[in-house]
């Protein structure tokens, strides 16, 4: 079922373009996007490299407060799609990678959350050294790619893989977003 606004979620492992991508789909659609809420939360919080389990819910509730806020305005505007970097998908994988226990709140918003299409971003990208990242290996940066598509297969929402460099990483999300979300016509939906 397709909900006003669509929602477009970006998800994988990190340093695979996320952020860019849905920074740059947002400006070809003329849409909204919801930045991830963990880098600007680890930047003012972050303690010497470490955070626990009660940072990834604390990050998990203001990743769901920004999407609400921007869904809102979208809404407001008449928007009929927004994008969103990161979602309880991401937030499951990573409490699930650092402490093998996700939290029951964020499995309860998985089950109560609803998009209207996932794109999953490939490591095709090379690695973008950063203090907030963890996994550069890339052995790691494909176990947790796989994750993210066990999941997606196991679940309702349609998804499509997007990999390339560049400009051709960009043209395949939109080639995607029009002919698999935007089924009536992309120029509808341009700003």
């Amino acid at each position: 079922m397709l909900h006003t606004p669509l929602k477009i979620v970006v998800i994988g492992p990190e340093s695979t373009g996320k952020s860019v991508l849905c920074q740059q789909l947002a400006t070809h659609y003329g849409a909204l996007w919801c930045p991830e809420y963990a880098r600007s939360y680890l930047e003012q919080n972050q303690r010497d490299g470490h955070y626990t389990r009660a940072d990834l819910l604390a990050i998990a509730k203001g990743q769901l407060k920004a999407e609400d806020l921007v869904d809102s305005q979208a809404r407001q505007l008449k928007d009929a799609m927004m994008l969103i970097d990161t979602d309880m998908y991401v937030m499951k994988i990573w409490s699930e990678f650092a402490f093998q226990h996700c939290d029951h709140w964020i499995l309860e918003q998985i089950a109560v959350r609803h998009y209207d299409y996932y794109l999953l971003c490939d490591i095709d990208l090379p690695w973008a050294p950063d203090p907030l990242r963890e996994y550069p290996d890339p052995a790691m940066r494909q176990n947790l790619f796989n994750h993210y598509l066990d999941l997606l297969m196991h679940q309702q929402t349609p998804f499509s893989i997007i990999n390339g460099q560049g400009a051709a990483r960009l043209h395949k999300a939109i080639g995607v977003v029009d002919r698999e979300v935007l089924k009536a016509g992309p120029d509808l939906y341009k700003g």
